[in-house]
């Protein structure tokens, strides 16, 4: 008996596997059928000869859906817009089963329904809905319609009674307290069908209201009607509105408004002046946008208390369709949009993540949603409960219009010459040729570190559509979010969330009652924390593309059962607190009982920030000015220029009266600057003025001829001239000891276009000896300028001066490509400095130091393998505590397209493809597991005409890999260069020449890092950096990189970093930064110099520092370590450096603070001794 019972359970066992393994893992979503659910619709478009897109712009742009209980038995209803179909309105019945009761609720209607919302617009407890307009020709047909509801499941229409029958032909309303008089107002978001204008030419910008796409605000008169106060509120710049977001941006306690607009209008950002007016401060908050601009939403998907702003566009995320939709802009074109007073505008979703005080980054790219295609609804919200916001997306088109072949094959038809009938009968056809653009909707789950996962599949929403408008709501009232979706000509989507079948998804659902006027709470702000995590929500409802939410409060809590706190701000800023509430509950919060808050909005938030900006009052006036060079007139498919990479700063004593003074470089016609310091540290400018032709990159003060002051090398770059030109020869300038400067003349011809220059003794003779970076030939990217390493044979009898380039006997010196950093570094501890360099395209290369002789290592050697990066900054620090230096390095971060990795490198293909003399620097990726050319068809047929006869057809280029675009014979020969590292890191040494390379935190990964300074800022004997960058010369297809606003990492000791935000750290600069250095005043005091190109000088001043005699020590010139010891018994190493980061010389001193013992200084001699004793000072 007990033999069969266990043989039975072994087949029970067996057969369970069998089952498991042929069943799909669940979906989070299940799409359900309207003939179960009852919510049977269907947005229908029927083309014909007197409705098209010829004839109405917006035939294709859909409806969206709007969620609430309107009768108040707890289920959330559900009313779908229509265009050619009246909407219809569904009862929830519960259990997902819901009736139409469309036909008795009295809301059935003939107009062309875009947006719309549930709002209880006259504040009887009973949702009300208002159905935004378009389409009819004749006023009296778009009129917007409102739905009062009479509590008995019918309706009445009423929007001329209220005031709001606007007939501007609008997409989505959304109503708030604008002014704070505690009931809501309206914004009326406005796109006409027939547009006056062509959408996506630059042109004067319409600023004063009376455009006909200028959105409308409508003020609540608290007396059962509204008016249209639009001009005096300063509502006044036309666009083509698709998307509406309300959001206190600013955090001020009052809502502002992000408008996403279509075509070239840039979006608007409007701020609340807090006296019933906006002000449109876009270009002060955000550096760009998405340029086709749909829905959007925003929402706080970091945690970290700020709301951040998703726009969508048309970006595909496939090859092939990224080949075929997606025309080229041109350089040209782009100047002539912002030249016409538009913003920088690029196509694709954007994430702009809020760092505070006003300020935006856009991390679409690296977050990992830019790119969904046609693109219409995203909404953020907590769809697997796991406490982040995720991501929701709509998408397809009925007519992929977007088509580069069908669009070159309609303009042949817009000729004015020829008969318009017939023309338009070929044009009408050629649409109804035209294949839908079908596409799956899109679905992210929030990793939790400000990028998404795509799990459209794995969620189960991978259903090819026509999606528009979108909502989610907790429809069975099981704790998680479901989805409702309404599709052209395909029956609308219920998408249940079955999250609540999976373990740890718990959730708090809060129901708000607020008080007459705005019964609904809508502006209130909740923060819940669970576990020292907080999430934040603002409760606005009309969200995504013309749809509205549920207006019950959903949170996902994960593991946890309860929450520590909860905290909700009223819109009138009232307050309430609630302590360890249970998880898995709907809470009623109401206003009646909330509380006056204490004092004034962040207060003590913040202690006093590390920096501060004294640029003004130092009175330091430096504006770099760059030359008009554009280097795509030359290589019209570069990934970005070389002509505008300075300037440099070089720190020194160059008048030997114990302080700093600084060498910042110029452009072509625009020379550089010498500042002096003076006792009472302020600054100065030297009269010596350098000659004005040349191009300035590194710059550095050293003693070249042994008199024991400084000299000033400055390295000539750019490509703005032929190679080999006399404007591109380094410059050496002689001080007299006084600070006066003379050219030295009998120099090693150095005629390449350089980068950094460096030095070091690093064969122990007694003088010092100079690495010159070559960066890129000109006009022949990325060919790489020479590199050289110029010893200094200094006769010290005689003291005669020279310079003998020895580069060529160094073996594998040619592995050094376009060098945009380099160090002398002991990194292994030998008492001989090393070489480490960096560049574009280029791996972290070593020399090593054999006494004199430098010897390169080979990467798999040192643990340097697959470090190939764009590469710009290069840095040395003790950031481990561990007695050997570590190093930070600035790459080109992971925000950009080209998601490489080890598997899936960027490459460049150089070569006279086409055989006119110049170089074409053909660019390659992996995307959908296939090498193709990242170039658009129109791009690589301006660089390469030949292609044009390849490939006669967006089509026939869309899914050809680089292998098929080239035969093999024209690949042969080329300068081929790969990269598959793009993350600015942190190497670790880990002893014995071998080293570990790891990410920095993803603050530094959103854009370009140049700058890096290293000290310990905040006191606390661990190595701390600052972090300058971005880019503003790349193509205008990527667009620039502007993302990095100054950042502060701050060191644990451990080789471990964390980001202070921007209101701690004081430290704010998002211009195009180049060099980055500091520098000690009279009193001690560190300065942080930031250079920026085409732009001023700033300076930031360290807050928290000692002033006066002991506040810094100045380091000897033969001086190349230190060893700081700590009150704790611990210490880390420094070296010195002459030259370092991207472009930058350091003060050479030490900044003195309260828990340094001792500083023991080590010359080239291996010479020790110690310089401070805090013991001592007792």
């Amino acid at each position: 008996m007990k033999r069969s019972y266990a043989s039975l359970v072994v087949l029970i066992g067996i057969f369970s596997i069998v089952i498991s393994c042929g069943r799909k893992d669940p979906k989070l979503f299940r799409l359900l059928s309207p003939k179960d659910t009852g919510l049977e619709f269907e947005n229908t478009i029927i083309e014909n000869d007197s409705v098209n897109v010829f004839e109405f712009m917006n035939i294709y742009t859909g409806a969206g859906v709007a969620v609430g209980d309107i009768n108040n038995d707890g289920l959330p209803d559900v009313y779908l817009s229509g265009n050619m179909v009246s909407g219809r309105l569904f009862l929830n019945k519960g259990g997902l089963k819901f009736e139409d009761i469309s036909e008795t609720a009295g809301i059935l209607n003939s107009s062309w329904g875009t947006g719309v919302t549930m709002v209880d617009i006259n504040q009887d407890g009973l949702l009300d809905i208002y159905l935004c307009v378009s389409g009819g020709a004749q006023e009296s047909e778009r009129a917007n319609l409102l739905y009062i509801n009479k509590g008995d499941l019918t309706f009445e229409e009423k929007a001329s009674e209220y005031g709001l029958a606007d007939t501007r032909q609008s997409m989505h309303a959304a109503f708030f307290d604008y002014d704070k008089d505690q009931d809501l107002d309206m914004y009326l978001l406005v796109n006409p069908a027939a547009y006056e204008q062509s959408v996506n030419v630059s042109q004067q910008r319409k600023l004063n209201g009376e455009s006909i796409s200028n959105d409308r605000l409508y003020r609540n008169e608290g007396n059962g009607t509204f008016k249209d106060v639009t001009m005096d509120a300063g509502i006044l710049t036309e666009g083509y509105g698709l998307g509406i977001g309300v959001s206190d941006i600013n955090n001020d306690s009052w809502p502002d408004i992000y408008i996403s607009n279509d075509f070239i209008g840039s979006d608007l950002l409007y701020i609340n002046q807090k006296d019933g007016t906006f002000k449109n401060k876009l270009s002060e908050y955000i550096n760009h946008t998405s340029y086709a601009g749909m829905g959007n939403d925003v929402a706080d998907i970091n945690n970290d208390g700020k709301s951040d702003i998703l726009v969508l566009d048309m970006r595909p995320e496939d090859n092939k369709r990224q080949k075929l939709i997606i025309s080229s802009t041109g350089y040209d074109r782009f100047q002539l949009m912002l030249n016409a007073g538009y913003d920088p505008q690029y196509s694709r979703n954007t994430l702009q993540l809020n760092r505070g005080m006003g300020e935006f980054s856009e991390i679409g790219f690296m977050s990992g949603v830019s790119s969904t295609d046609w693109s219409w609804s995203p909404l953020l919200a907590d769809y697997d409960n796991d406490g982040f916001k995720d991501l929701y997306v709509t998408n397809g088109f009925l007519r992929d219009l977007g088509n580069l072949d069908y669009i070159n094959y309609q303009n042949i038809y817009d000729n004015p010459l020829g008969d318009y009938e017939a023309k338009l009968r070929k044009k009408l056809e050629s649409i109804r040729n035209l294949p839908a653009a079908k596409l799956n909707n899109y679905a992210y789950r929030n990793k939790g570190d400000v990028t998404f996962e795509n799990v459209t599949e794995a969620w189960g929403i991978d259903t090819p559509s026509c999606s528009n408008g979108a909502a989610y709501a907790d429809l069975d009232n099981d704790g998680d979010l479901d989805l409702i979706v309404n599709n052209v000509n395909q029956p609308a989507f219920l998408f249940e969330n079955t999250a609540d079948v999976f373990g740890d998804r718990n959730y708090l659902r809060i129901q708000l009652k607020g008080q007459k006027g705005n019964l609904d709470g809508i502006g209130s702000t909740i923060q819940i924390t669970t576990d020292s995590i907080t999430q934040y929500y603002e409760h606005y409802l009309s969200r995504g593309y013309e749809s509205a939410v549920d207006r019950t409060v959903h949170f996902g809590i994960g593991k946890y059962n309860s929450i520590d706190s909860l905290k909700i701000t009223w819109p009138d800023e009232r307050e309430q607190i609630l302590t360890n509430v249970k998880a898995n509950q709907l809470l009623t919060l109401n206003q009646s009982s909330a509380k006056i808050k204490e004092g004034a909005i962040g207060a003590g938030s913040y202690d006093s920030p590390l920096f501060t900006n004294v640029t003004d009052s130092l009175e330091i006036s430096y504006n770099h000015k760059e030359d008009p060079m554009v280097d795509f007139k030359i290589q019209s498919i570069l990934p970005h220029m070389h002509s505008r990479n300075g300037p440099g700063i070089a720190v020194g004593d160059v008048n030997n009266d114990d302080m700093d003074d600084f060498y910042i470089g110029g452009a072509a016609g625009f020379p550089g600057k010498l500042f002096l310091q003076n006792s009472m540290g302020q600054f100065s400018t030297s009269s010596f003025t350098p000659e004005a032709h040349f191009e300035d990159m590194g710059a550095l003060f050293f003693d070249a001829d042994g008199d024991e002051d400084l000299d000033l090398y400055v390295v000539s770059g750019g490509v703005s001239l032929d190679n080999e030109r006399p404007s591109y020869q380094d410059r050496l300038y002689i001080n007299d000891g006084s600070g006066n400067f003379t050219r030295f003349f009998d120099f090693p011809d150095i005629n390449s276009s350089g980068s950094v220059v460096t030095a070091s003794d690093f064969d122990h003779d007694g003088d010092l000896d100079l690495f010159i970076g070559g960066r890129v030939t000109p006009g022949s990217y990325p060919t790489p300028a020479k590199s050289y390493l110029l010893e200094n044979i200094l006769d010290s009898k005689t003291g005669k001066m020279g310079f003998k380039d020895i580069s060529a006997s160094i073996d594998n010196w040619s592995k050094l490509t376009m060098v945009t950093s380099a160090l002398w570094s002991d990194y292994d501890n030998d008492g001989w400095t090393d070489l480490m360099v960096v560049g574009e395209f280029m791996p972290i290369t070593l020399f090593h130091n054999n006494q004199g002789k430098l010897v390169h290592i080979a990467p798999e050697k040192a643990g340097l393998l697959d470090t190939s990066g764009w590469w710009n900054s290069l840095v040395g620090g003790d950031f481990d505590n561990d007695g050997d230096i570590d190093y930070l390095l600035g790459n080109v971060g992971l925000n950009n397209r080209y998601n490489v990795s080890k598997n899936t490198p960027v490459s460049i293909y150089a070569k006279d493809f086409d055989k006119n003399g110049k170089i074409d620097p053909v660019m390659s990726y992996y995307t959908d597991g296939d090498e193709y050319i990242v170039h658009s068809r129109d791009e690589i047929i301006g660089q390469i005409n030949a292609m044009r006869a390849r490939f006669k057809t967006y089509e026939s280029y869309s899914d050809v890999t680089f292998k098929e675009a080239f035969l093999p014979e024209e690949i042969e020969g080329s300068y081929i260069l790969r990269s598959s590292l793009f993350e600015s890191s942190f190497l670790e040494n880990l002893g014995n020449g071998q080293f570990s390379i790891k990410a920095l935190p993803k603050s530094c990964q959103i854009g370009p890092i140049e700058g890096i300074l290293v000290e310990d800022f905040d006191r606390d004997g661990n190595l701390d950096a600052l972090l300058t960058g971005n880019s503003y010369t790349t193509e205008v297809s990527i667009g620039r990189y502007d993302a990095i606003k100054g950042i502060v990492l701050k060191g644990n000791g451990k080789g471990q970093f964390s980001t202070l935000p921007i209101e701690k750290s004081g430290f704010f600069n998002d211009w195009d930064a180049s060099a980055l250095t500091r520098l000690t005043n009279a009193e001690g005091t560190m300065y942080v110099l930031v250079a920026n190109n085409d732009a001023a000088l700033k300076i930031f001043e360290l807050n928290n520092q000692e002033k006066g005699l002991f506040s810094s020590i100045k380091v000897p010139a033969n001086i190349v370590s230190a060893e700081i010891v700590l009150n704790n018994g611990t210490s880390y190493k420094r070296e010195f450096y002459l030259g370092e980061g991207y472009l930058s010389q350091n003060s050479r001193s030490i900044l003195l603070n309260d828990i340094i013992k001792a500083i023991k200084l080590k010359d080239n001699q291996g010479n020790i001794r110690t310089v401070y004793d805090n013991d001592s000072l007792q």
